[in-house]
């Protein structure tokens, strides 16, 4: 059942690059790409953060390589995808925590790391520290929501915790917070 679960592990991860690359156009500006906030976090769930680092870099590399993105690819990416697996995992299987993750992995800690990227490496000039925050956010809000929706209602019909079983991936119970 374990080689199983891998090979599903690699064909979901696939999809989600594939997706990834083909849906990253959508209400895409320079800064601002809210489908891959989505595909981050689907990614982050279904597989954990491990795998959506991997795929967040490789969306990246393939945008950047072939679409000629420039490094925005990568640094509004991975550190979103990542973090937004750890804190769905330390949440215990609160969605937006991934959501959380996700805004504050890319929304800050990405858009100020671009700065130097883009001003340094790709040679952008007048730009600042906090040049690309605004829009990162933006982006990964948008982006966020749409996942928040789409994850939940996959919860909601059962699905979800169906996916995460069959990836091998751990399974969370419906969260145990109460709002009033």
């Amino acid at each position: 059942m374990k080689e199983k679960s891998g090979l599903l592990k690699m064909v979901m991860l696939s999809m989600l690059i594939a997706v990834g690359v083909v849906i990253s156009p959508i209400l895409r500006i320079e800064g601002m790409c809210p489908m891959a906030h989505f595909i981050n976090i689907v990614c982050a769930v279904f597989l954990g953060p491990w795998y959506s680092l991997l795929c967040a870099t490789l969306i990246g590399v393939i945008r950047m390589m072939f679409m000629g993105i420039p490094p925005l690819a990568l640094t509004g990416a991975i550190f979103g995808a990542m973090l937004s697996g750890i804190l769905y995992r330390i949440s215990g299987g609160i969605l937006i925590c991934a959501v959380i993750g996700e805004v504050v992995g890319t929304g800050i800690v990405g858009a100020i790391v671009s700065y130097p990227v883009m001003t340094f490496l790709w040679g952008k000039e007048g730009l600042t520290w906090m040049f690309y925050v605004p829009l990162f956010i933006s982006g990964t809000l948008i982006g966020g929501l749409i996942a928040y929706v789409f994850l939940s209602a996959l919860r909601k019909a059962g699905i979800l915790a169906t996916f995460q079983k069959r990836l091998g991936a751990k399974v969370y119970d419906q969260p145990k917070i109460q709002y009033h």
